[in-house]
């Protein structure tokens, strides 16, 4: 599936299932709660935190595309088509990062 697939499959869904997007305002504050999801169970797979009751069951891949799905949303609610948003985050990295990263000593 590519990204501008992905945006229409999406906006389909949302038109058909989901009845209508959510507010930009609301999908926001949702994709700050799923990101909250996706942390803390990073948290607790990779760092020092254990795990809750709650968490279990949880998979990272869900949480991200869970993740995903509210930024999907917000690009088709706002106009962006993140396949040419994408494409000139990588031109723009790749002028302002082109030594930048290999220089760097504590990345050696």
């Amino acid at each position: 599936m590519t990204i501008q697939q992905a945006q229409q499959d999406i906006d389909q869904w949302i038109k058909t299932v989901g009845v209508r997007y959510f507010s930009e305002l609301t999908n926001l504050g949702i994709l700050m709660e799923e990101v909250g999801e996706l942390s803390r169970l990073m948290v607790r797979t990779y760092g020092d935190q254990s795990f809750k009751k709650t968490d279990t069951g949880k998979e990272l891949g869900d949480e991200m595309a869970d993740v995903l799905w509210v930024l999907i949303c917000l690009a088709n609610q706002t106009g962006v088509d993140l396949t040419e948003a994408l494409k000139k985050n990588f031109e723009k990295k790749n002028l302002r990062d082109a030594e930048r990263h290999q220089q760097n000593d504590k990345l050696k």
